[in-house]
């Protein structure tokens, strides 16, 4: 793992380099986001009890990146994208080891048609609803992206998808949008594929986004698979320079290829910001999700409240908090990535963030 570890080092150092000697003919940009939080969390294990810890990408995921585009004229661009998101506590990959850049990979065209891009990004529903989450993109506390639940569920959306073609334009204030990810399957095309639409439309201080997607499971000896649909609604108002208001649902819905009970849900979530002066934020949101078709629902509810303070164009402080309850005596966890050990759970994180 550590050889791993080092070549995936050594390959980010020579691409940097390359994108520093490259940057005043080919219009390559470094960019990135360091993020990084002191965490208190209660039922975070087994026994019950509560840990403090150092905790990475506690309001958005560390990470860094390299894009650039290639003027072919006639408003036609050819476009890439690599990032790599990483852990700042102890430096390692945010999520699979063996995937350099785990969060975009990807190479494409835009003109004035759209944009068109192939590898691997980011889901059509995961581009046009999460900008309709008031947590905005959060490990600490949000449960747009997936929601802890009943038996350790997580009912959710497609957010990472490889083997990806994806298009996106956006015409008058209209925005539509559509992916396809290639199962790979010899013989079965329909084996592990994914795809998904989304349509947007935003004028004045009113906005608005739905999506549809399938991501479909591997094929069991019976020749059936699993197959997710979700569909989203969201929708967003600027009441004034200070106030905005948001709110979203998700149909979610798991037919099993072993022929059990579906499993399926609905998911909620209505939040606000204000700006209290033009430094401070103040951001608070409500998640519930509507546990469907099991004996004992756990039917969770999590409350989110964050102040921002930022320091410069570049540097926030921010405190989060979080309250998240199950009914049933089920579990409930307030991250999207952990699991719950009790009932309830509460949280707080003091971080900072810094873009570059």
């Amino acid at each position: 793992m550590q050889k791993k570890h080092l070549a995936a080092a050594t390959a980010l150092a020579a691409i940097a380099a390359a994108a520093g000697h490259a940057q005043a003919q080919s219009s390559v940009t470094i960019y990135g986001l360091i993020d990084s939080g002191v965490e208190f969390v209660n039922n975070a294990g087994a026994n019950g009890g509560s840990v403090t810890r150092l905790s990475s990408g506690t309001m958005n995921t560390s990470r860094i990146g390299f894009r650039g585009s290639e003027d072919l004229g006639g408003g036609l661009k050819a476009i890439f994208q690599l990032e790599n998101g990483f852990k700042l506590d102890n430096g390692g990959f945010d999520g699979d080891a063996n995937q350099l850049f785990n969060r975009q990979s990807n190479v494409g065209l835009e003109g004035g048609f759209g944009r068109v891009v192939a590898g691997r990004s980011f889901s059509t529903t995961y581009d046009f609803i999460l900008p309709f989450d008031p947590m905005g993109y959060s490990a600490n506390y949000s449960w747009v992206t997936s929601a802890g639940a009943t038996g350790g569920r997580k009912d959710g959306m497609p957010t990472g998808v490889s083997n990806l073609v994806k298009y996106q334009g956006e015409f008058s204030g209209v925005k539509i949008g559509a992916m396809y990810g290639f199962g790979e399957v010899a013989g079965n095309t329909s084996d592990s594929a994914k795809y998904g639409i989304g349509l947007g439309w935003g004028t004045g201080p009113f906005s608005v986004a739905g999506t549809f997607d399938r991501v479909n499971g591997t094929t069991a000896a019976n020749g059936a698979y699993d197959k997710t649909t979700t569909a989203h609604l969201a929708g967003g108002y600027q009441l004034s320079d200070a106030w905005k208001f948001n709110l979203g649902y998700r149909y979610y819905k798991k037919t099993l290829a072993s022929g059990a009970t579906d499993l399926r849900s609905d998911f909620f979530w209505g939040g606000a910001s204000y700006k209290i002066t033009p430094a401070m934020t103040l951001i608070g949101t409500v998640y519930y999700q509507n546990i469907k078709n099991v004996a004992k629902d756990a039917d969770p509810i999590m409350y989110s409240l964050r102040l921002k303070y930022a320091m410069s164009k570049r540097t926030d402080l921010y405190l989060s908090t979080a309250y998240a309850k199950a009914k049933n005596n089920q579990l409930v966890g307030l991250s999207r990535d952990d699991v719950g050990y009790g009932n309830s759970q509460f949280g707080m994180t003091l971080g900072m963030q810094h873009r570059f």
